[in-house]
């Protein structure tokens, strides 16, 4: 028998990158740093990786392509949800569904990834500092295990979301929210207060196929006004599933009352679930034979502290797209600020008040991006080697509002990472990179598979980019009409209503292959039983996030004659060449101005590349429905899918196309060829797929592997006049492929053979790279 007092394990680790926090933003950073050469570890308060997202909490991911086509976030954490597709059976709801297949792949990457040690249940307690802006240590108590450890760095992320190792290290941070005055912030309340957004638990439940009764506890809320919820916002959109509106703030701190929170929060689901199966005159029936299967007991909040940064991002930010020159990210959820008090408040957050109306003056100031977000306001102010990435960076709380999605976190944990690799490779302080080292930051994360909407490749290792490319074939964008085949496996996108007028002036990106558009159609229905007439114009534009009509002078404007009848093609003679300004390699916007008494049909199918939108409010659009191709035909055929596209330095349909498709009509494999004038030698072949950047990540199905990538591929090299094989891949649905190849070769030509795609009768390229080594 033993006998003594508890004594608890002293252990001392030392790292070159010390994570503290990890959810999605801490997972990323931990990764990046680690596949870049530091020595990492990430330290997380739970058991399972992923904070909000994680089976504990079950929030989906949100991001920008909830609202702008093709702005799914990349890089790290699309390899992961790319994954958790592939292998979980499970669908995903926006809230309660998620489950452990979830975790595991969190936890996979983190145990797999080379130079990355895991504490799971360990909390940081403290901070210790042998200067007076440089941390040195953080201590960390391990639950359960009765154990101590001293994590030493010399780069430290704070990843927490509260903010406690800024906090603990005296660093300045905010709460709450400013007054208009300050910044003069459209979504600023008029005078500055301390309340934050709320926490919310949720809950799932399962249809057992037969009635289950339920009884609430005496404890929980009991809720007897149908107005509450019809009248105030706060919609039953899944019966299946928890509401984000089950939310509570003040009067309590969602730091130091997060367990009253937690407990009030369970006495409204309780009461929530007991409305709905009992009382509520639309559900109980639609409820009778669901039972609850699951309710959260860890709250995930959505703002605590806000740490001060070298910059301090407001709303102006996002809303104005403001070019940042060290842009490492990119954000484009909506500026969405939750009614304060959450069930305690008269209605919930603004935007599900009205309806999620899409055109009032509320959604219209409250919609933006996509837009870039700067390295500064991840770099504390008040400390040389503490980085921030999640909700605790340094925003405004108006700006918090689109920032704190955890899609977007998650890119600042791999921009935070990434940054503090390089500093500690040039032996600079994480907080104080010079212009070149932040161009360093920025081409890795390109390299690495992110995205930044003002730069592109220009890395002087990749050899790629002095080649020349072609290919077998090249597919033709001849358009789209309502009777088109889908064959995307759900990359089409969801169907519009059965009537859908032209209520707003509507829009059609058009990629300009040619230096000639000699004609269009557009199919329209009009019922009206007389002639009616559209105003048609071709605009130039930017980008397929360039919303801005109106300012610019149209190409080509004509009015259009519509007889009655149901799905006519209507044809514009257009003539448009290069002397109109017409400039192939770019888009067109395809307008038609508004008249209720006509229809536009949208496609049957996608056209990657080619999204819609409608004017929301004048002189600025958003997305149409879900970003879909409108019906439309156009001769010439545009030859917009070139193999020279691989070479563009962006790798995502954005200011083109940039993407190679190979002739739908002709049958795999297909080819697509790298040459240079003088020999390289070649050690990495880095690849880029398409897929999966069209909607967002909680919109597709169980077990989904995206059409457009290719399966079954082989990289070949041309050495000693014959091709020969040096990578061959069997089984893909990864949208970034790295091959180091098991010895560098010499060679004038590349091959890179798609011999099956998951579903798409096209073989397809988004980017290709060639490194020495």
């Amino acid at each position: 028998m033993m006998k003594g007092r508890m004594i608890v394990k002293m252990e001392q680790e030392a790292y070159d990158v010390v994570v503290c926090g990890g959810g999605l933003a801490g997972v990323c950073a931990a990764v990046a740093a680690a596949r870049q050469g530091a020595s990492v570890c990430i330290i997380q308060d739970r058991p399972v990786l992923g904070g909000n997202s994680s089976s504990e909490i079950r929030v989906t991911p949100h991001g920008a392509a909830q609202f702008h086509a093709y702005a799914r976030e990349t890089g790290i954490i699309s390899e992961l949800l790319i994954e958790e597709r592939a292998l979980n059976h499970e669908p995903i709801l926006e809230n309660g569904w998620t489950n452990s297949v979830w975790d595991m792949v969190l936890y996979n990457m983190a145990v797999s990834t080379p130079n990355l040690t895991l504490h799971l249940n360990s909390t940081v307690t403290g901070v210790h500092k042998h200067a007076e802006r440089h941390i040195s240590s953080v201590t960390v108590r391990v639950a359960g295990a009765e154990t101590q450890i001293t994590a030493e760095g010399q780069v430290f992320i704070d990843c927490t979301g509260d903010g406690v190792v800024a906090d603990l290290a005296g660093c300045e941070w905010r709460w709450g929210s400013e007054g208009r005055e300050e910044f003069s912030e459209p979504h600023a309340p008029l005078a500055a207060s301390g309340d934050t957004m709320g926490s919310s638990i949720h809950f799932k439940a399962k249809d057992m196929g037969r009635p289950v009764p339920f009884e609430a506890p005496d404890w929980a809320v009991r809720y007897e006004d149908p107005a509450f919820f019809y009248d105030q916002g706060r919609h039953f959109y899944d019966l299946a599933a928890g509401y984000w509106w089950i939310e509570i703030g003040i009067p309590w701190n969602t730091i130091y009352n997060n367990e009253q929170i937690r407990h009030e929060l369970t006495r409204h689901v309780l009461g929530i679930w007991d409305w709905i199966k009992n009382r509520d005159p639309l559900l109980k029936e639609k409820a009778a034979n669901y039972a609850l299967d699951w309710i959260g007991q860890v709250p995930g909040k959505r703002e605590s502290r806000r740490v001060l940064g070298r910059y301090f991002m407001t709303e102006h930010d996002p809303a104005g797209r403001t070019v940042f020159p060290d842009e490492i990210a990119f954000g484009g959820w909506f500026i969405d600020l939750h009614s304060t008090g959450g069930l305690l408040a008269p209605t919930a957050e603004p935007s599900a008040a009205e309806g999620y109306a899409e055109t009032s003056e509320y959604a219209i100031k409250s919609y933006c991006g996509p837009y870039g977000i700067p390295l500064r306001i991840l770099m504390a102010k008040d400390a040389d080697n503490l980085l921030l990435a999640g909700r605790n960076v340094s925003v405004s709380h108006a700006a918090l509002g689109t920032v704190r999605v955890m899609a977007t976190t998650a890119l600042l944990g791999q921009a935070a990472g990434t940054a503090a690799s390089v500093a500690l490779r040039r032996g600079r302080e994480a907080c104080s990179l010079e212009e070149a080292d932040i161009r360093e930051v920025q081409q890795i994360l390109l390299r690495e598979g992110c995205f930044l909407p003002n730069c592109r490749n220009e890395d002087p290792g990749d050899v790629a980019r002095s080649a020349r490319a072609r290919a077998g074939s090249s597919a033709r964008v001849h358009g789209v009409g309502p009777e088109s085949r889908d064959y995307t496996g759900g990359f089409g996108g969801t169907r519009l209503p059965e009537k859908e007028p032209l209520t707003h002036r509507r829009g059609q990106w058009i990629a300009v292959g040619t230096e000639e558009i000699r004609s269009l159609a557009v199919c329209l229905s009009n019922e009206s039983g007389t002639e009616q007439t559209v105003e048609a114009s071709l605009v130039p534009v930017d980008s397929i996030w360039d919303y801005g009509c109106g300012g610019k002078q149209p190409l080509a404007r004509q009015r259009l004659a519509v007889p009655p009848g149901r799905m006519q093609w209507v044809a514009w003679e257009a003539g448009l060449t290069a002397a109109e300004g017409l400039r192939s390699g770019g888009y067109v916007r395809l307008e038609l101005a508004a008249n209720p008494q006509v229809e536009w049909h949208k496609g049957g199918t996608v056209i990657p590349g080619h999204t819609s939108a409608y004017e929301m409010a004048p002189s600025t659009m958003r997305r149409y429905g879900d970003g879909g191709t409108l019906s439309f035909r156009i001769d010439p055929p545009q030859a917009c899918y070139e193999p020279s596209n691989v070479l563009t330095g962006i790798a995502r349909p954005y200011d083109y196309t940039n993407l190679w498709r190979s002739d739908p009509a002709g049958p795999l494999p297909q080819r697509l060829e790298l040459e240079w004038e003088t020999e390289q030698c070649i050690g990495t072949v880095e690849l880029a797929f398409p897929g999966q950047l069209f909607r967002e990540y909680h919109r597709y199905p169980p077990f989904y592997r995206d059409p457009q990538c290719p399966r079954d591929y082989s990289i070949a090299a041309w050495t000693g006049g014959l091709w020969t094989t040096v990578a061959s891949v069997t089984g893909n649905y990864q949208t970034r492929r790295r091959h180091p190849l098991s010895e560098a070769v010499k060679t004038d030509k590349l091959r890179v053979t798609v011999h099956a795609t998951n579903g798409d009768p096209s073989a397809c390229i988004a980017e290709i790279r060639c490194y020495r080594f």
